[in-house]
C-alpha cells in the first residue's frame, strides 16, 4: 500500500493474510477495540478507500478491512467472483480472526456482498450499512441501459466488463490513465481523490490477473441476479442504513432497501459517488451515530 494506515492513537494497523476453506487467500487490516466491524471496499478501489475512516471507528469498534478476493492483496482465483460466494468469504474470515458476531458497512460492489452476508449470515450479522450501489436483479440493470435524463450517471461500465476479453484488450497496459479517469469521473470533486489512492488502484488493477478479476465481478451478473431475486422474498430484519450521494445514486439506494429489508433508515450526501474519499469525516459521524443507536 502506497501510505501507512493508523487507527485512532496513531498506531499502525495490523495486516494479516488468511488462508480459506476455499483456498483464496483475503488480505486485511485490523485497528480498534469493541464490537467488530467489517469494511468492504467497492470496486475497482482496494481496502485502501477506508483509510481515512478507519481512525474515526477504532476507538470503539474492532475494525476489519479485507480486500475482496481478486482485488488489492488477496488472491486471484480463476472463478468465485458471484456475490454469494464473495459473502462467505468475508464470513470466513471474520469467524477465524474470531468474530462471530459484526456490523457490516458495504460500498459499491461491497454493499452488494455485504447485503449477501447479512442474507446468508443472518445469525451473525448485527446490522448493515448499504452504501451507493444498486443490486443486480433489483435496479442495476436499468442503470445501465442509457437513459437521457440522467447521462451523468449511465453505469455504461456494467456492460462493457461483461463482454468476454474486449476490457483486458482495452484496459491491460493503460491501467493509470483508464482507472484514473474511471474513478474521477464518479466523485463529485475529483481533487479529492489523492495521488496515493489512484496509485494504490492502479497497482491493484495491474497485477497479473488484476483486470480479469475486476471483470470477473461483472460477468457474475447472471448468478448475482438470480441470488438477489431469491433473497428478496423475505426481508431482512436487521437495522440497516442506507447511504445515497445526490450527485450518483442517492435515493435509489434508499428505495431498494425498503423492498429488502424491514428496518431501513436513510442519509443522503451531497457528493459523487466516492464517498469515503470525498468527505471521510461526514460519512464516519453517520456510521458512528448509527451504530452508536442500536
Amino acid at each position: 500500500m502506497a501510505v501507512k494506515i493508523s487507527d485512532h492513537s496513531g498506531h499502525e494497523v495490523e495486516h494479516g493474510r488468511r488462508r480459506l476453506s476455499t483456498g483464496v487467500r483475503l488480505h486485511y487490516y485490523t485497528a480498534g477495540s469493541g464490537p467488530a466491524l467489517l469494511l468492504q471496499h467497492g470496486i475497482p478501489k482496494t481496502s485502501y478507500y477506508w483509510r481515512k475512516v478507519v481512525p474515526r471507528l477504532t476507538k470503539d469498534f474492532t475494525v476489519v478491512v479485507p480486500d475482496m478476493r481478486g482485488i488489492g492483496d488477496s488472491t486471484h482465483p480463476d472463478s468465485g467472483y458471484d456475490m454469494p460466494t464473495v459473502a462467505d468469504d468475508i464470513a470466513e474470515l471474520m469467524k477465524q480472526l474470531g468474530h462471530e458476531k459484526f456490523h457490516i458497512i458495504g460500498e459499491d460492489w461491497g454493499a452488494a456482498a455485504a447485503y449477501q452476508v447479512a442474507v446468508r449470515h443472518s445469525t451473525r450479522v448485527l446490522s448493515l450499512v448499504f452504501q451507493e450501489m444498486l443490486l443486480p436483479g433489483l435496479g442495476l440493470e436499468e442503470w445501465a441501459t442509457f437513459d437521457s435524463s440522467r447521462p451523468e450517471t449511465h453505469l455504461w461500465h456494467v456492460a462493457f466488463y461483461h463482454v468476454r476479453d474486449v476490457p483486458e484488450l482495452l484496459i491491460t497496459g493503460r491501467e493509470r490513465e483508464y482507472f484514473t479517469w474511471f474513478i474521477k469521473n464518479e466523485a463529485h470533486d475529483p481533487t479529492s481523490i489523492d495521488d496515493d489512492a489512484i496509485e494504490e488502484y492502479v497497482r491493484s488493477a495491474s497485477q497479473p490477473g488484476g483486470v480479469r478479476s475486476i471483470c470477473a465481478i461483472y460477468r457474475a451478473t447472471e448468478r448475482n441476479v438470480q441470488a438477489n431475486k431469491d433473497s428478496a422474498r423475505s426481508k431482512l430484519q436487521l437495522p440497516v442504513l442506507a447511504i445515497g450521494s445526490k450527485d450518483f445514486i442517492g435515493q435509489e439506494v434508499e428505495k431498494q432497501m425498503m423492498n429488502v429489508a424491514s428496518n431501513v433508515q436513510y442519509q443522503e450526501l451531497k457528493y459523487g459517488h466516492q464517498l469515503a474519499e470525498e468527505c471521510p469525516d461526514k460519512l464516519s459521524d453517520i456510521y458512528l451515530d448509527f451504530l452508536k443507536s442500536l
